[in-house]
C-alpha cells in the first residue's frame, strides 16, 4: 500500500484552535484510495518547519505529501496551485518574522503543485463544496511548507506528488474569534477526504 504524508498546522496567532490539525488527526492511520495516512503537526515556526517536513518525508518515504493550513477569511476549500521562494508576512510562534528572505537560496523562483489541483476542485464542487483553485499561498508558513515538499520531490523523488490545501475557518475558530467566514467541522473533513479521492484516482 502506498504512504501519504497528511500535514496540519498548530494554532497560531490571534487563531486559538487550527482545523488542519483536527482533521490531520483524524485521518491519521486512515486508509483512502489506496493510501495510508501518516499524520504530522507542524509547528508555525520559520526556522524549523522546513527542516521537518524533510526530515519526515526521509524517514517515512511518502509516495505523496499534502499539507493543509488554514486560510481564515477565505469561504472555499483551495487547492494551491504554486509556491514562491520566499518568507515574508505576520511573525511566527516564535517571534520570528522575515521580510522578503527566500526559502532556498538557490532555489528557483517558484514551483508548481503536483497533485491534481484542478480535479480536486471540480470533484469538490460536484460534491456542493465550495472550491476554486488559488494561485497565491502568500509567503508565510504555508507556502514555506508548500515549497519545501516540492523542492524536495524535485531533486530527490520527482515521482512524488507534492502540494497544499488551504482550508476556511470551523465554527469553533469563527465563534472563538468573530466574524470569519466557517464551515463545519464535517464539511471541512468531507472535503478534505475528497481531495485526497481524487488525487488517489488521478495516480491510479
Amino acid at each position: 500500500m502506498k504512504t501519504l504524508l497528511l500535514t496540519g498546522f498548530e494554532p497560531f496567532l490571534e487563531y486559538a484552535v487550527n482545523p488542519t490539525m483536527r482533521i490531520a488527526e483524524k485521518l491519521d492511520a486512515e486508509q483512502i484510495g489506496g493510501y495510508r495516512i501518516i499524520s504530522r503537526i507542524l509547528p508555525v515556526d520559520f526556522n524549523r518547519s522546513g527542516d521537518l517536513i524533510v526530515q519526515w518525508v526521509d524517514e517515512l518515504k511518502p509516495d505523496a505529501v499534502v499539507s493543509l493550513g488554514l486560510a481564515a477569511g477565505r469561504y472555499k476549500i483551495t487547492p494551491e496551485r504554486v509556491a514562491l521562494n520566499v518568507k515574508d508576512g505576520d511573525v511566527d510562534n516564535e517571534g520570528y518574522q522575515p521580510v522578503g528572505e527566500p526559502i532556498s537560496v538557490q532555489g528557483p523562483d517558484a514551483y508548481l503543485s503536483t497533485l491534481p489541483v484542478r480535479r480536486m476542485t471540480e470533484a469538490l464542487l460536484q460534491a456542493g463544496l465550495p472550491a476554486e483553485i488559488s494561485n497565491t499561498a502568500g509567503a508565510y508558513l504555508c507556502n514555506n511548507i508548500m515549497y519545501e515538499g516540492l523542492r524536495y520531490a524535485a531533486m530527490n523523488k520527482p515521482e512524488m506528488l507534492s502540494g497544499f490545501i488551504h482550508i476556511p475557518a470551523d465554527h469553533q475558530l469563527a465563534i472563538e474569534h468573530g466574524k470569519l467566514p466557517s464551515w463545519s467541522h464535517e464539511d471541512l473533513l468531507r472535503g478534505v477526504r475528497i481531495c485526497l479521492e481524487t488525487m488517489a484516482e488521478e495516480g491510479s
